[in-house]
This record gives structure tokens, C-alpha cells and sequence, in this order.
């Protein structure tokens, strides 16, 4: 994974990997960002896709090492 994957995110893609890496569920999320759980769902699939990572844990970790997101 490169940043470069980082930078084929949209806007509201990359609020929601800030979200999962600060530990929130789809339901978490869905209600953050005042959208569907099914629009949260095809934001996550899209994060996967083009990160090219299919494990939800792993696009956290990758969030915070690339100072995306803070654990503070």
C-alpha cells in the first residue's frame, strides 16, 4: 500500500477511513456523517478497492501511519 492509493480517495471517502481508524462501526459512521449505513458500505468497499486491501484493520493502521488520522 502508497500513498498513492490515498490520493484516488474522495473527500468523503477519506472522512470515513478517519472514522474506522478511530475504531467506529459502519452504524457509527452512518450516523457521524448523518448517511445511510448502505452509502457507509459502499464507501468502505470503495476505500478497499482502491487501496487495494480488503481487511478493515489494515486501512486503519494505514490511516494512522500516514498521519491521516491521530490516535490522540
Amino acid at each position: 500500500m502508497d500513498n498513492r492509493g490515498l490520493t484516488l480517495l474522495t473527500p468523503r471517502e477519506c472522512e470515513v477511513l478517519k472514522l474506522i481508524a478511530k475504531g467506529y462501526s459502519n452504524s457509527e459512521i452512518a450516523e457521524a456523517l448523518f448517511i445511510s449505513k448502505h452509502t457507509v458500505k459502499n464507501h468502505v468497499s470503495n476505500i478497499y478497492r482502491k487501496l487495494g486491501e480488503d481487511d478493515r484493520t489494515r486501512v486503519a493502521l494505514m490511516a494512522v501511519r500516514r498521519g491521516l488520522v491521530s490516535l490522540e
